[in-house]
């Protein structure tokens, strides 16, 4: 852990060991404390002008993008939540501390059904180094057939595949874990998988689930441009720049997908929303509402399934 340096310093450090005391890594959170005591430090704000410093850290980030505002705020609202143990009189930050974090005009891109099926044949043709093409095509079949997030997937270790229940674990993510079922079609996917990496790598129970090159594991920046390189290659994304759809679409696809399924199907949607949100790993329906845009394909589905309702009704006596 690296050293704090404003007269705040003894707050962020016992904080920051109070998080990893409980499991979480904090890695990333680390890096914002870290951001915000040097802020500190360099305007020399005192301990009494923690409210002042915060505002104005946060006003010195007008390009900063919505969610990455968001992200900050909740990392200091947590630290101040903490302080307040000791000092009643600390003040604790909202979204409205900073008018940015609310003002996103990102929309996640929503692959269509045939996109998937095309960034999956792309993977598997992946042929250097050897294994390549295996482990894509996995790792794009259960990100898109299950919606985890992308670092859960990379972070599954063997022990965490339950392929008797299909089962996956999700172990610490977000602070909390989940048993994630899969359907049988991604079980076959999955078997042929784990044949081919039998003889790629070792199988101990720690193992990582998705290993690369060094037969050890998948590193998260290798596995994201791997993939941004197929969606270049299908045309959805420019051949440079950072537009255009991400790997982490196909958590967003997976949810709409899933919506448009059951209403085709007919089930009750607000009694089943509850369930994707807790597969999905949120705390609540505003952490699964954001996953859920409105596309062409859902809207329409919709509309029909009203219509219908609506015909019965009118002959209903």
């Amino acid at each position: 852990m690296s050293i704090f340096v404003s007269e705040l310093a003894a707050d962020l450090k016992a904080f920051l060991s109070f998080k990893r005391s409980l499991g979480y890594g904090y890695r990333r959170a680390e890096f914002t404390l870290h951001d915000f005591d040097r802020f500190v430090y360099a305007q020399s704000y005192r301990p009494g002008d923690l409210g002042i410093a915060i505002q104005s850290w946060l006003e010195a980030k007008p390009a900063r993008k919505a969610v990455s505002v968001t992200n900050e705020i909740g990392v200091l609202r947590q630290f101040c939540l903490h302080r307040r143990r000791l000092y009643p009189s600390t003040p604790v930050p909202g979204r409205l501390w900073a008018p940015q974090s609310t003002q996103s005009k990102f929309l996640p891109f929503i692959f269509t059904h045939e996109q998937v099926l095309d960034l999956v044949r792309r993977a598997s043709s992946l042929n250097r180094p050897r294994f390549r093409g295996t482990v894509y095509r996995a790792l794009l079949l259960v990100l898109y057939c299950t919606g985890i997030r992308f670092g859960e997937a990379l972070r599954l270790r063997l022990r965490h595949v339950d392929m008797d229940r299909k089962l996956l674990f999700i172990a610490e993510s977000k602070g909390r874990s989940r048993w994630v079922p899969f359907d049988r079609s991604l079980a076959r996917e999955l078997d042929q998988y784990i044949r081919a990496r039998r003889a790629h790598a070792t199988e101990g129970p720690e193992d990582r689930f998705f290993v690369g090159i060094d037969r050890r594991r998948l590193p998260t920046n290798t596995a994201w441009h791997t993939i941004s390189r197929l969606l270049r290659e299908a045309g959805l994304k420019p051949p440079s720049g950072r537009v255009g759809p991400r790997p982490y679409d196909l958590r967003h696809t997976f949810a709409v997908h899933r919506l448009v399924h059951w209403y085709r199907a007919g089930v009750d949607i607000n009694g089943r929303l509850p369930w994707l949100s807790a597969y999905m790993g949120h705390d609540n329906l505003l952490g699964t509402e954001r996953y859920l845009t409105a596309t062409p394909e859902l809207m329409a589905t919709a509309s029909h399934r009203l219509e219908r309702l609506l015909a019965r009704r009118s002959h209903s006596p």
